[in-house]
């Protein structure tokens, strides 16, 4: 049970670091100078929706990453972010899990 306790863990984890590389991906993207990771993203749904910076705040990790689903798609870890999970295969990366 642990074990797998550990890898749900380890997984949430590696799915949270992949949302904050999709926005620096993001920023770099929409050319953000103050922006990157987790704020790149917040600031683009506010102006991609024009939500309020309250109304984004208070999404977690898993609501954005539902939100930007369909433009993540695709969307690969740059290569040098992937051995940040050594322990995550590279096809996993690559399926976006």
């Amino acid at each position: 049970m642990a074990d797998v306790r550990a890898q749900l863990h380890f997984t949430s984890g590696a799915l949270s670091f992949g949302l904050e590389m999709f926005g620096d991906h993001i920023a770099e993207r929409e050319g953000y100078n103050e922006h990157k990771g987790l704020d790149a993203i917040r600031f683009y749904l506010m102006n991609q929706f024009g939500w309020l910076p309250r109304d984004v705040n208070a999404m977690s990790v898993e609501e954005m990453r539902f939100l930007l689903a369909e433009e993540m798609h695709g969307w690969t870890l740059p290569i040098e972010a992937r051995g940040s999970y050594p322990h995550l295969d590279r096809k996993a990366w690559e399926s976006g899990a």
